[in-house]
């Protein structure tokens, strides 16, 4: 694999953005490397193209694999491991979103149910204040429960429906 410019653009700005998503830049960036690859790298390459530690590498394979964002792979006649992403972008997008969802939005909403039920029998909390939880409560349930709906939507049908951007609105307002 060669590191021409666009691919280090490419894979050094996803690194940036991997740290405003919360993750580790290598992390993020042997994803995009790996995204972006023809065919499963080694380790060994990983460490070589973004000319980080080999221990880094394993750490951020480690996690990736975790997320179920990378897989191991072996080539026939070689016995060391390679590792690929997943390159279908909806696929990626599918698992990413999965994993926020499991990691940030959960959690919230458990404290959010649990807020919302406490806030309730609390005397001194202004009527305003309740009213905020509530409503922040519902926001995150009818996230969650969109997300539900559509994680299962085909890919071409999920595609056609993003597409129809605004005229979705228009349809709803009639």
């Amino acid at each position: 694999m060669q590191l021409t410019p666009a691919v280090q653009k490419y894979v050094l700005h996803w690194g940036e953005m991997g740290t405003r998503w919360g993750t580790n830049r290598t992390v993020a960036q042997i994803q995009a490397l790996l995204y972006l690859s023809p065919e499963p790298l080694r380790a060994d390459q990983l460490c070589e193209l973004l000319s980080v530690a080999r221990s880094n590498v394993s750490t951020s394979v480690r996690e990736l694999q975790s997320y179920g964002l990378v897989r191991m792979t072996h080539l026939l006649g070689d016995r060391r491991d390679y590792f690929e992403s997943i390159h279908d972008v909806w696929d990626l997008f599918r698992v990413i979103i999965e994993q926020r969802k499991r990691r940030e939005l959960n959690p919230t909403l458990s404290m959010l149910r649990v807020c919302s039920e406490e806030v309730e029998q609390e005397k001194n909390t202004d009527a305003v204040t309740k009213e905020r939880i509530h409503n922040m409560l519902n926001f995150f349930e009818t996230t969650s429960s969109w997300y539900d709906d559509i994680r299962d939507i085909p890919t071409s049908t999920l595609t056609k429906i993003m597409k129809l951007g605004k005229r979705i609105t228009n349809f709803v307002k009639k």
